[in-house]
C-alpha cells in the first residue's frame, strides 16, 4: 500500500488521460472519469447582493436557508437555516410524495420567516448522480444512500421540485440552479477567496470540481469563457486504470459492496471504506498470528463494525481503547502495530487524491499557460477536517507532485447549502450585469433602417457637395481631382512616383509593360526627413526631398534620365489641376515657412530646378482610398456633367470626397453615442470628421477604451477596479481590437493585451466581455463604411442608368486589411443596402505610391494620344 513519488506521478499522468477522454465528445461515453458540465460559468467575484433561498438535498435530512448578501464596502454574508427530516417511508414512497414533502417544509421555513409573499430565487443542492443540461435542469441517473423513490429516476428534479410548489400555490419562488456538494463547496469558498477555482469533497464519498475552458469541453455547445466541470471522480479506475495498484484488500472490499466494479478510486480514498480496509488488514495479520496473539473477535470480523473515525482516533491517540471496544486485549506492540496500519491506509488515501488533483491542477495551469500560478482549493468533508494527518499529508504531496503550483487549501464551514445561494447569487448578478452592458452596446449596434438612413443622408450630401450653390455648406465636400480615366491595360513606360506624408517618404520607380507580358514592376528606397528640415524652411525641405530623388536615380543607375513624376502629398490640399495643389495647412507635425497657401507642386519644380535632376511633367494625387489606419476618405469617378465646380460635360472625372467629415453638420447627430462625443470633445479637432470618428483606426480603441471605462465605473468588468493605465487616452491602440478578434487567439492571449493595460487581475469573463466590446465597436465602423460605400456605388449605378451594375472598389489602409473581420461585414452591409451592385473590393498592395505612378502613366497616354 506504500506508493512512491514515481508511482504517484504515474497515477497523475493517467488520471489526465482520463480527464481528457471525459471532455471529449467522442471518448466521454467510455471513460470512467465522466467530466460533468455544471453550467456554472463563473465563480463569485464579491459584487454579489440580494436575498436568497437555498436547499441542500443529499441524506435522510435536508437543509432549508436563508441566505443574505450584502455588497456595502464589504462582503458580508449572514445566514438561518432549520434541517428537517424526511421519514423512511418518504425515501421509499413516490417521488410525487418526497417533493410534496420539501415543498410543504419550505412552506414552513418562509412562513417562520415572514418570506413567503417574497418570490425569492433559490438555489438547489441536490446530492445524488445526475445528468444535468441547464443550470436549472437536472435528470436523475439512479438514487443512492438509502432513497428508492418512484418515478423520480431519469426525471427532471427541478420540474418535480417546481410542480409541488405549483400544487399548493401559497407560494412562489424562482429555482435558478442546480448542483452537487461538489459545486456548492468551491462556490462557497470562492466568495471568500476569488482565486477558489476548484471545489474538493473527502467524506463518505469523494468528488471533485474545476473551472474549465470551454473550449475544451467539447460536450456542450460553445467555446467562450470557462464553466465548472463535475468530475465525478470516484469512477476513476473502473475501467481497468488502477488494477495493478489494487490489493487483495481493495477487491474484497468491492466484491462485498453494494455496486461491485464500480467507484473503484473512491473505494480506495473516501471515509466509507476506510476502516473497512484496516479491519480486513488487521484480520490477516491476527490470522497469520502477527498481532493480537492470533486471536480474533466478532467485534474485529463484523463488515463495517471498524469506522472511519477508529482511524482518526487512533492516530490522534491511541489504539488501545479502539481495540478493547472490539473485545481484544492488545499489547503495545498490538496497538503499535494496528496505528502503523491505520497511517498507512489513510496515507495511501491521502497520496492518490493528491495526485489526482495534481492532474487538475496541471490541467488548469496549462489552461492559463503559464509557468507558475497560484490558486485555491475550496475543501469540505468528514475525512479532511476531522482526520488528525490526512489534510497535512494532502498539502505535502501535491506540492511535491506540483512544485510549480501555490496552492492554498481553504475549509468550507457553511457546508453546500450557502455554495447553491452563492450559485444563484452569481446568475443573478451575471443575468443583471448583462442585461446593463446589452442595454449600453445597443446604442452602438444598428439595424438596417438606421443604416438605409445612414446611406440616404451621405446620398444628400454628395449632392450638395457636387452642387456650385451648396458645395460650402456641404459636410462631404466632393473635390475634384482632375484624373479624368482609370487605367485601360495600354499604358506603358517608366514613371517616377514620390509618396510624401510623414517624417519618411518613399521615392519609387514603377516599370509599366502593356501587350500580352503586362505587368508592373516596382523599385523603391525610403528616406528619413530630419526634424529640423521638418521644421526649417520650404526651400529646405523641397531641395533635401530633390536630393533623395537624384540619390536614387543615381542607385538605379538611371542619372541623368528624364521621367514622368507621380507626387502623392498627404497633407490637407486645394486641388485646381491635376498637376496643381495649393497647401492649406501641415499637419503631422511639419512647420517648413513659405509652404502654406503655396502651389506645392511648383515648390517642387523650383527644387528641381535649382538641383538640376530631369523630371518631366509633375501630376499631383491625393494619398488615400480608404480605412487608413489615421483615417478614412473615398473617391469615385463621377460624370462630368454632375460636377459643376469644373467647367465641361464630357467624360468623367475622379472626385475626392473627403468623407470623413460627413456628419459635421449634424447629419450623424442621432446615431453618435455619449462615447463618440468623448471621443470628439477630447480630439486635437472637437466637430469635425465626425464620420471619421466613428469608423476609422485612429480612433475606434479609443471608443473601446470609453466603454470600458463606463463598463467598469458601473461594476460591470473588472471587479469595478480601474487601472491607471486603462485612464490613459490612447493607450488601447486599435492594433489591439485586431488581435483580440483574431479567432486564432485563445482568451488567454487577451488577457495578456490586458495585462499590458494595468489589469493585472483581469478574469476570463473580463476577456470576453472585452472582445464582445471590440466586436460591437468594429462591427459599427464596418457597417458606418459600407453605408456609406453604398451611396456611392448606387450613385454611380443611377448616373449609368443601369438596372443592376458590376463594379470594382480598391481598397487600402492596415484597419481593412489586419482586422479579422471588417472587410465581410463591409462586404455583408453592401449586399444589404446596395442589392442592384455586385461590388468586389480588391485590395491595393502597392500603397499610393504606385497609384501616383499609374496616374501619371494615364496622364501620358492621353496626351500621347492627344488628348486634353
Amino acid at each position: 500500500m506504500r506508493l512512491s513519488d514515481e508511482t504517484l506521478m504515474d497515477v497523475s499522468k493517467r488520471f489526465r488521460r482520463e480527464m481528457d477522454r471525459g471532455l471529449c465528445r467522442d471518448t466521454n461515453p467510455t471513460a470512467s472519469v465522466k467530466m460533468l458540465p455544471t453550467f456554472v460559468r463563473s465563480t463569485p467575484d464579491g459584487t454579489e447582493k440580494g436575498d436568497f433561498l437555498a436547499l441542500d438535498l443529499g441524506g435522510t435530512n435536508f437543509r432549508v436557508l436563508l441566505v443574505k448578501v450584502s455588497d456595502n464596502g464589504r462582503q458580508k454574508v449572514e445566514m438561518e437555516n432549520q434541517i428537517y427530516a424526511i421519514p423512511e417511508h418518504l425515501m421509499r414512497g413516490s417521488g410525487t410524495q418526497l417533493f410534496d414533502h420539501i415543498a410543504e417544509c419550505l412552506a414552513n421555513f418562509m412562513e417562520k420567516l415572514g418570506i413567503k409573499d417574497r418570490k425569492l430565487p433559490l438555489g438547489f443542492t441536490f446530492s445524488f448522480p445526475c445528468r444535468q443540461t441547464k443550470l436549472d435542469e437536472s435528470l436523475l441517473v439512479s438514487w443512492t444512500k438509502g432513497f428508492k423513490c418512484s418515478s423520480v429516476e431519469g426525471h427532471d428534479v427541478v420540474a418535480l421540485l417546481r410542480k409541488a410548489i405549483r400544487k399548493r400555490g401559497d407560494f412562489d419562488i424562482d429555482i435558478v440552479a442546480v448542483i452537487n456538494d461538489t459545486v456548492g463547496t468551491m462556490m462557497t469558498c470562492g466568495y471568500d477567496d476569488h482565486n477558489c477555482e476548484v471545489g474538493l469533497i473527502v467524506g463518505t464519498g469523494t468528488n471533485a470540481c474545476y473551472m474549465e475552458e470551454m473550449r475544451h469541453l467539447e460536450t456542450v455547445e460553445g467555446d467562450e469563457g470557462r464553466m465548472c466541470v463535475n468530475m465525478e471522480w470516484g469512477a476513476f479506475g473502473d475501467n481497468g486504470e488502477l488494477e495493478d495498484l489494487r490489493t487483495e484488500f481493495d477487491r474484497e472490499i468491492d466484491c462485498g459492496s453494494l455496486n461491485p466494479g464500480k467507484q473503484l478510486f473512491e473505494k480506495m480514498i473516501s471515509g466509507m471504506y476506510m476502516g473497512e480496509l484496516v479491519r480486513l488488514i488487521l484480520v490477516k495479520m491476527a490470522k497469520e498470528g502477527y498481532v493480537f496473539q492470533g486471536r480474533v473477535t466478532s467485534g474485529l470480523l463484523t463488515t463495517g463494525h471498524f469506522q472511519t473515525s477508529f482511524v482518526s482516533a487512533i492516530e490522534k491517540e491511541s489504539a488501545d481503547k479502539v481495540l478493547r471496544e472490539l473485545g481484544l486485549d492488545p499489547s503495545p506492540e498490538d496497538c503499535a502495530a494496528t496505528q502503523r496500519v491505520c497511517q498507512v491506509v489513510s496515507t495511501r488515501a491521502a497520496h492518490l487524491c493528491a495526485a489526482t488533483l495534481a492532474s487538475v491542477l496541471r490541467q488548469i495551469r496549462d489552461n492559463k499557460a503559464t509557468d507558475r500560478m497560484r490558486t485555491t482549493v475550496g475543501v469540505d468533508g468528514s475525512v479532511y477536517k476531522n482526520h488528525p494527518q490526512f489534510a497535512r499529508r494532502l498539502h505535502k504531496m501535491v506540492r511535491r507532485l506540483v512544485p510549480d503550483c501555490d496552492v492554498r487549501f481553504l475549509r468550507s464551514e457553511d457546508g453546500s447549502g450557502k455554495g447553491a445561494a452563492m450559485v444563484t447569487a452569481v446568475a443573478y448578478r451575471l443575468a443583471m450585469q448583462h442585461a446593463e452592458r446589452q442595454r449600453i452596446l445597443d446604442s452602438l449596434r444598428l439595424s438596417r433602417e438606421q443604416l438605409l438612413e445612414v446611406k440616404k443622408r451621405m446620398s444628400e450630401q454628395m449632392a450638395k457637395g457636387l452642387s456650385q450653390e451648396t458645395h460650402a455648406t456641404a459636410s462631404v465636400r466632393m473635390l475634384p481631382t482632375f484624373v479624368r480615366a482609370t487605367p485601360d491595360g495600354t499604358e506603358r513606360g517608366d514613371f517616377l512616383a514620390l509618396d510624401l506624408g510623414g517624417t519618411n517618404f518613399r521615392v519609387l520607380l514603377v516599370r509599366v509593360r502593356n501587350g500580352k507580358r503586362r505587368s508592373v514592376e516596382m523599385h523603391n528606397k525610403i528616406y528619413s526627413i530630419p526634424q529640423d528640415v521638418m521644421q526649417g524652411t520650404g526651400d529646405e525641405l523641397f531641395d533635401h526631398i530633390v536630393h533623395c530623388i537624384g540619390d536614387f536615380l543615381e542607385y538605379m543607375g538611371m542619372k541623368g534620365a528624364s521621367l514622368p513624376l507621380g507626387f502623392t502629398f498627404s497633407f490637407p490640399c486645394h486641388q485646381k489641376k491635376l498637376d496643381q495643389g495649393i497647401l492649406l495647412k501641415w499637419t503631422k507635425g511639419f512647420k517648413a515657412t513659405g509652404c502654406e497657401g503655396e502651389d506645392v507642386v511648383q515648390l517642387l519644380k523650383d527644387a528641381i530646378h535649382r538641383q538640376e535632376v530631369r523630371v518631366q511633367g509633375l501630376t499631383l494625387t491625393d494619398p488615400g482610398f480608404w480605412p487608413h489606419c489615421t483615417g478614412t476618405n473615398a473617391c469615385y469617378m463621377e460624370e462630368m456633367g454632375n460636377v459643376e465646380l469644373v467647367e465641361g460635360d464630357e467624360g468623367r472625372m475622379c472626385i475626392n470626397m473627403e468623407w470623413g467629415a460627413f456628419g459635421d453638420s449634424g447629419e450623424l447627430d442621432d446615431f453618435c453615442t455619449d462615447f463618440d462625443h468623448a471621443v470628439d470633445n477630447n480630439s486635437a479637432n472637437p466637430g469635425k470628421q465626425r464620420y471619421e470618428k466613428m469608423i476609422s483606426g485612429m480612433y475606434l480603441g479609443e471608443i473601446v477604451r470609453n466603454v470600458l471605462l463606463d463598463f467598469t465605473s458601473k461594476g460591470l468588468l473588472f471587479r469595478g477596479r480601474l487601472s491607471e493605465r486603462l485612464k490613459t487616452r490612447g493607450i488601447f491602440e486599435t492594433r489591439f481590437l485586431s488581435q483580440i478578434e483574431s479567432d486564432r487567439l485563445a482568451l488567454r492571449q487577451v488577457r495578456s493585451i490586458l495585462q499590458h493595460l494595468g489589469l493585472t487581475s483581469s478574469t476570463c469573463d473580463d476577456s470576453i466581455l472585452v472582445k464582445e466590446v471590440c466586436t460591437v465597436v468594429a462591427r459599427r465602423a464596418a457597417q458606418l463604411c459600407g453605408a456609406g460605400l453604398a451611396a456611392v456605388v448606387d450613385k454611380i449605378r443611377e448616373n449609368r442608368s443601369l438596372p443592376h451594375l458590376s463594379i470594382t472598389v480598391g481598397v487600402d489602409g492596415t484597419l481593412y486589411k489586419l482586422h479579422p473581420h471588417f472587410s465581410s461585414v463591409m462586404r455583408e452591409t453592401l449586399r444589404e443596402l446596395a442589392p442592384q451592385c455586385d461590388v468586389t473590393l480588391l485590395q491595393s498592395e502597392d500603397g499610393s505610391g504606385k497609384g501616383a505612378a499609374l496616374i501619371t502613366a494615364v496622364a501620358c497616354r492621353i496626351r500621347d494620344a492627344g488628348q486634353h
